[in-house]
């Protein structure tokens, strides 16, 4: 039993937290937190962040950033909205958001691994890059996909199932996929021997830079799709799609227990931080706070969360 704590002692925090922040809510407004649509709402928006904070568990593990991925969003979510906007197939559409993500990330792959810039800035500039272009080539300027609402895509990435949202469904069944690359496959294995000591990989025969671009792909793919599905919950992009999850996928990863400094990282963890900082807004207008504390309480965890990682776990595990 001791040694099933400390194999999974980071998910485990991070449920341990979740749970304890639910009672919290719970005692302060039961009236609010023992309603179940308040359960379906979050669970209308909670895929985004999940599809955001799996991929974002490998970039960090391998000892790298990604601050572009709000804009990435964006540029899927464009590409989508602007082949359903062209008469192309559904499902074409949806490939072409997927591939512009992919392009985006592989470029922000190629950026740090080949040009050797720095992750942090390289992808921070990027995130300017893109979201001025989505601007420039917009006009600020939304415009509306309803004809969607009720295709064969839209019930399937976005429909109803006995009550239960189906896009949480794919955000799981996504998060396991996920979980099973990180800690099941030799990608996984990779992603941290990189995050660790990338010398030590290299004379362990692991393309360091192949498995970085490799995990920015994966990143941009998964953005592309955030976007997707954030376009599907009101059938209209906004050249601002995308904008605002910056502060809670990071803050999602670091409570899971995925510390800043790489070779560690935990998708389980990383998916009940993403339900964490969901419940959070929720909460705190439950609270009867007002909205402006929410970015005040996103900062504030992870502030708290890198400095439990700090004195609390190891550099090298």
């Amino acid at each position: 039993m001791l040694s099933f704590f400390r194999k999974y002692s980071r998910p485990l925090s991070a449920a341990g937290f979740f749970l304890i922040l639910m009672i919290i809510f719970l005692a302060l407004n039961p009236q609010v937190f023992l309603n179940p649509l308040v359960y379906a709402a979050v669970f209308q928006s909670l895929p985004v962040t999940i599809f955001l904070v799996v991929p974002l568990v490998f970039v960090i593990a391998a000892g790298e950033i990604d601050l572009s991925f709000p804009s990435v969003v964006g540029l899927g979510a464009w590409a989508f909205a602007l082949a359903i906007h062209s008469g192309w197939s559904y499902f074409l559409a949806f490939a072409t958001g997927v591939g512009v993500g992919s392009i985006a990330g592989l470029l922000n792959g190629l950026l740090v691994t080949r040009v050797g810039l720095s992750s942090l800035v390289s992808t921070l500039g990027m995130n300017f890059f893109f979201r001025g272009f989505i601007l420039l080539e917009t006009q600020g300027n939304h415009f509306s996909i309803n004809k969607v609402e009720g295709s064969v895509l839209h019930r399937l990435l976005n429909g109803d199932l006995g009550g239960f949202p189906v896009q949480m469904i794919w955000a799981l069944a996504f998060a396991v996929v996920g979980w099973f690359l990180f800690a099941r496959h030799k990608f996984g294995s990779q992603i941290c021997c990189v995050g660790d000591n990338q010398d030590s990989a290299r004379e362990m025969g692991i393309r360091v830079n192949r498995v970085k671009v490799l995990a920015y792909v994966y990143m941009g793919i998964s953005a592309g799709i955030a976007g997707i599905f954030s376009c599907l919950l009101n059938f209209t992009f906004w050249p601002s799609t995308g904008d605002g999850y910056m502060l809670s996928t990071l803050a999602a990863v670091f409570i899971g227990g995925t510390p800043v400094w790489g070779g560690v990282g935990t998708v389980i963890g990383g998916v009940i931080g993403a339900f964490t900082v969901n419940f959070i807004a929720t909460g705190i207008v439950a609270a009867g706070m007002t909205g402006f504390f929410t970015q005040f309480f996103y900062g504030l965890i992870i502030i708290l969360a890198i400095v439990g990682h700090r004195f609390n776990q190891k550099r090298y595990q």
